[in-house]
């Protein structure tokens, strides 16, 4: 009797643990677009568990990326404007209107990272009653770490790197918001690393490229064939050169003298990779030798000067700054070639190269600061720099995380390439699509794959091309094969597509639609492909998320979600809607044709005519 009293209640037990870690929405990845599923999801009541590898959340905002990469602030609203909104009120709350930490957050879009990490705390914490947070929790990708039955994951196994032991979780719902792709691997979602070829898809930029800063000629090597390399990574710095807030950059323990002696030349010569050297000759950059041995500056166009040889800077609040690679140097933050295998590798390998990433960073700043074969007055100008001694306290005042520009890539749904970020003809609009769940807007940007290599104008690799502003359907964040996975960061897209998608703005606003997604699935008890695209895009129109971008509409103007609806299904294709301009013969049979209604003749503008054909077809959705 004892025994079996014994057994049951092991079975009762069990029973209480797997209800206990039971969610309808597990997410791993403690990222921007992670925190964003989270809250989506529990502004639908559903609740949802974020497994966040490090100590700290926050993804890459909170680790030095404080100056917002996004071209159209108004592409991208939603929960990412919110986010923004919040730090902007801080600056205006604690220091005033017309402070200089108001005007250096330009907007909000430009923010400290100890600020990123507390917003999202904050956010998060609103909806502690569906959101639960656990750090130090690791999924390693592969497939004994997870259970599956027919396309679905039931559960992940997960490993506590505080006490070693591994625990199980189980929802309805799963979300791989990592960086690298790790959860939508192991589940055996298809996906992609590396390079596609141009003969592919016929992008720009694809494959093996060479080409001057910013847009440039393509020069000799390019050949655009495709290959198995990764974008750079690198830390994204926050230096300062206030006194009082600064801490000098101490040499690393692993100082390799050799990896930096091709910046002495860089230096005295001005050469840098800016489309600008076209035009400089030998004796220019002899002539440049000479000026600077006397104790001048450097004179060739585009050179930087200083700190800002080896690192990009935008200057944020309180005198700290965003300090990436420098796009114009040949040896700046970024170390290509070494992170290739990041995206697949385990975490053991991952860990050593993020270390093996900090000793260069660190050596790179120590020997533009006091290796005595360059001028000394570019280094004293380096000397003035030194880390934030307020940020990252629990690190040295180093960032906690490398940027991982780019892992694997899925193969969703739909598959996003350059195409779809790029005008269809001058002065229009890139392809539209009737699905979208975000606008964004950046640049066709890659980092380098490639080292320094001899006579070459840049690191291979190295590009940017302009785009618009886009529309991102909602099948890039829906892999192929498994039915109840998002993947709002490891999107689906080419290399050179996925380089405009990566952007942490676009990547909140597909968290953000990854949690209604699967509140919907759940509710509707379908898989994620088969969610209905307009209930999905209706409730993110209702928390003025924009999903197609107006220049003369935002989201607090009373005609939003109707000129969203409408403009998604092609009544309004033009940049701007200009609602009170006369409706025309033209419009008016177009928009009669589009929906299958006649308009009223007491119709006199766009806004009218607009707004009739949007009720009707509203009571029919109902």
């Amino acid at each position: 009797m004892r025994f079996l009293l014994f057994i049951l209640a092991g079975i009762f037990a069990q029973g209480i643990l797997l209800a206990q870690n039971s969610y309808d929405i597990v997410i791993v990845g403690g990222t921007p677009g992670g925190i964003m599923t989270a809250i989506a999801a529990a502004r639908e009541g559903k609740t949802s568990l974020i497994l966040e590898r490090t100590a700290h959340i926050g993804g890459l905002p909170a680790n030095g990326l404080g100056a917002t990469d996004l071209q159209t602030r108004e592409a991208t609203t939603g929960l990412f404007r919110e986010f923004v909104n919040r730090m902007y009120r801080h600056y205006e709350d604690t220091y005033g209107k017309d402070s200089q930490q108001v005007r250096a957050a330009s907007g909000g879009y430009h923010f400290e990272p100890s600020l990123a990490e507390r917003t999202f705390e904050q956010m998060l914490s609103e909806q502690a009653k569906f959101i639960s947070v656990l750090r130090m929790r690791q999924f390693d990708s592969d497939a004994k770490n997870l259970s599956m039955q027919d396309g679905n994951i039931k559960s992940i196994r997960i490993l506590n790197r505080e006490n070693k032991n591994y625990e199980t979780y189980t929802a309805k719902v799963f979300v791989d918001a990592t960086y690298e792709g790790d959860l939508g691997a192991a589940a055996g979602a298809p996906f992609r690393i590396g390079r596609e070829g141009k003969d592919e898809f016929n992008e720009p930029g694809a494959g093996v490229i060479y080409r001057y800063w910013k847009h440039g000629p393509e020069g000799e090597g390019s050949t655009f064939q495709a290959d198995n390399a990764v974008q750079a990574y690198n830390y994204r710095l926050c230096i300062t050169k206030t006194h009082e807030n600064r801490v000098p950059i101490a040499k690393p323990k692993h100082y390799n003298r050799e990896e930096y002696l091709s910046l002495i030349d860089d230096v005295f010569t001005g050469r840098n990779t800016g489309s600008d050297m076209q035009k400089v000759t030998d004796q220019m950059m002899e002539a440049n030798r000479k000026r600077i041995m006397e104790g001048q500056t450097s004179k060739i166009p585009g050179d930087p000067w200083g700190i800002y040889k080896i690192t990009n800077i935008v200057h944020l609040p309180n005198g700290k700054t965003d300090a990436n690679n420098q796009h114009m140097a040949f040896l700046s933050t970024d170390l290509p070639e070494e992170n290739w295998p990041w995206p697949s590798a385990n975490w053991e390998w991952r860990d050593r190269y993020a270390k093996r990433l900090r000793d260069y960073t660190l050596g790179l700043f120590w020997f533009a600061q006091h290796d005595e074969a360059l001028p000394e007055h570019f280094r004293n100008a380096c000397k003035e720099w030194g880390l934030a001694k307020d940020e990252y306290t629990d690190n040295a005042n180093f960032p906690r995380q490398v940027y991982v520009r780019e892992g694997r890539r899925f193969e969703g749904e739909y598959f996003f390439t350059a195409k779809d970020a790029i005008p269809v003809s001058e002065g229009k609009r890139p392809p539209l699509h009737a699905t979208s769940i975000t606008a964004s807007h950046y640049a066709l940007d890659s980092h380098a794959v490639r080292k320094r290599e001899e006579d070459r104008v840049h690191l291979e690799g190295f590009l940017s091309y302009p785009t618009a502003v886009y529309t991102v359907p909602f099948g890039v964040i829906v892999p192929k094969k498994v039915n109840n996975l998002l993947i709002p960061v490891p999107v689906s897209g080419s290399h050179i597509g996925f380089s405009t998608l990566r952007m942490e703005p676009c990547w909140m606003a597909l968290g953000q639609a990854a949690g209604i997604a699967g509140s919907l699935s759940i509710d509707s008890r379908k898989a994620i492909r088969d969610v209905d695209v307009t209930v999905l895009q209706k409730k993110l129109i209702d928390q003025k998320a924009t999903l197609i971008y107006f220049k003369d509409v935002r989201p607090d103007n009373p005609d939003f979600a109707m000129l969203q609806y409408m403009g998604l299904r092609g009544y309004v294709s033009y940049w701007e809607a200009k609602l009170d301009d006369t409706m025309t013969d033209e419009i008016k049979t177009k928009w009669e044709t589009l929906s299958g209604l006649k308009l009223g003749s007491d119709v006199k503008t766009k806004r009218e005519g607009l707004t009739q054909i949007y009720q009707k077809l509203s009571q029919e959705r109902k």
